[in-house]
């Protein structure tokens, strides 16, 4: 099904997914991730009340000591070099900290369930590894057709979705992106994942974004709204392009399943990786634009700076209405996931992005959904499907590469990156805080212009993506 959704070129559809669907996609797997850290907390009920009261404090402790190691990294605090350490090694560090905290003192009489593990590469079911698909009978292969539809309407999207944002107009890419590609792969690591009974190595939010930002190289450069003077804004200057880092990871993956490992990872309390779902999921949701949006309405019109885009759309409204469709279309795609039809919510999420296309231009004028809305990724990243909706990218300035972007020229460099031209990066592999300057958002700063700008056609309905934050 992967294979003839690319075959037919299926992704030329992104050109109508906007951050409206996006945000509402990571809003909700952002909540999921919470909901996890939750499940893996009510669990410890089992052992005794004492192993859960505790595994509720380690839980909670990791993630303040991880979000604090993000605010640290993204601060002026230590030098540069301290700062990228605390932010691209500060979570990890917090794991294996709190994995030897639960031996010390007291706490170490506590019996605490930890993270099981199966023998050195080996199933975890009494299985060999291929999966008898020849003893499997015909109408079962039929039974499985409609859930192996919604599985790919899932993967399409999450994928795709995911891809997005981690190539976003806040990301001053230079290499070209290839979703037919990309999903023509995907559809042979899930057959091969069918075949071995493994899961699906499908995309997920929010590591791809966070990948890409731990890629970024950033600066800081000085606000230049004249109501805003001495502020100072981060952006990315640009992003180191590899295939190491990723390649690695998936390597490393596959190292945690050899004898050594597999007894370290054994070790690791559910009370830690709780506290770890919760990181990842207060970061998603700290830089989700939804949460951008509320926090907005709730802040003293007088002191919220005039750069604030939201604060151009005239009628207040508007943007109470947005946000109430946006968690109306959170809340239907949460609450099916918590029934048994919950196979079903890929159609949920499928379904926003015609809403989004053809209903909320009949109740939103198009400056209001320039500003509330845009699309998720630059005109340069979207070429090979067509381009955005409402954008024609037929003439364009420059050649769409970074090298046709000049820097402002009121720049304003931390003293000990002065020379070396760069502030620190949002290089946490994974829990970098930067993720709520960058990535899921809709304010991109002036800073910087596309080289690529788009002509608008007549009625269109969203420009806010040729700029990058």
């Amino acid at each position: 099904m992967h294979w003839v959704l690319a075959i037919t070129n299926s992704c030329n559809a992104l050109k109508y997914v906007t951050r409206f669907p996006c945000d509402i996609f990571g809003f909700y797997v952002a909540f999921i991730y919470l909901q996890k850290g939750i499940q893996v907390l009510t669990r410890q009920w089992q052992s005794s009340d004492t192993s859960a009261y505790l595994s509720i404090v380690i839980s909670l402790l990791v993630l303040i000591v991880a979000y604090i190691c993000g605010i640290v990294g993204n601060s002026n605090l230590f030098q540069r070099q301290v700062r990228r350490f605390i932010e691209d090694y500060g979570t990890p560090l917090t794991v294996i900290f709190f994995t030897g905290f639960v031996h010390i003192g007291k706490v170490r009489g506590v019996q605490l369930s930890v993270l099981p593990t199966s023998r050195a590469f080996f199933p975890t079911v009494d299985r060999g590894w291929f999966i008898h698909f020849w003893d499997i009978d015909v109408a079962d292969i039929f039974i499985a057709i409609p859930f192996a539809v919604l599985l790919t309407i899932l993967f399409w999207f999450d994928h795709n979705v995911s891809s997005l944002i981690a190539q976003g107009t806040e990301f001053p890419l230079r290499k070209p992106a290839g979703f037919h590609w990309d999903l023509f792969l995907l559809g042979l690591t899930t057959g091969v994942a069918g075949l071995l009974g493994i899961p699906f190595p499908n995309g997920l939010i929010p590591q791809a974004p966070f990948h890409t930002n731990s890629l970024g190289v950033t600066r800081q450069v000085s606000d230049s709204d004249e109501n805003n003077k001495g502020h100072i804004q981060r952006i990315v200057d640009h992003v180191v392009e590899q295939r190491v880092s990723n390649l690695t990871q998936g390597l490393l993956t596959l190292g945690t399943m050899t004898g050594p490992l597999l007894i370290v990872l054994h070790l690791i309390p559910q009370a830690v990786l709780a506290g770890l779902f919760f990181v990842m999921g207060v970061q998603a949701l700290e830089g989700n634009g939804i949460t951008l949006k509320m926090l907005f309405l709730f802040k003293d019109k007088e002191l919220t700076p005039g750069s604030e885009p939201l604060k151009r759309i005239h009628r207040r409204r508007a943007i109470w209405y947005f946000v109430a469709l946006e968690l109306i279309g959170f809340g239907a795609t949460f609450a099916i996931t918590q029934t048994i039809a919950a196979i079903g919510f890929p159609i949920i999420i499928l379904l926003l992005v015609p809403v989004r296309t053809f209903l909320l231009p009949k109740y939103f004028s198009p400056e209001e959904l320039r500003i509330l809305d845009a699309p998720t990724a630059s005109p340069f990243t979207m070429e090979s499907v067509g381009g955005n909706f409402g954008e024609d990218v037929d003439e364009t300035i420059g050649d769409g590469r970074d090298d046709d972007c000049e820097a402002p020229k009121d720049a304003v460099q931390e003293g000990d990156e002065l020379e070396r031209g760069e502030a620190p990066g949002l290089r946490a592999p994974g829990m970098g805080r930067g993720m709520r300057r960058t990535s899921f958002r809709h304010e991109e700063p002036d800073a910087i212009e596309m080289a690529r700008v788009p002509r608008r056609r007549s009625g269109s309905r969203s420009d806010h993506g040729n700029r990058r934050g």
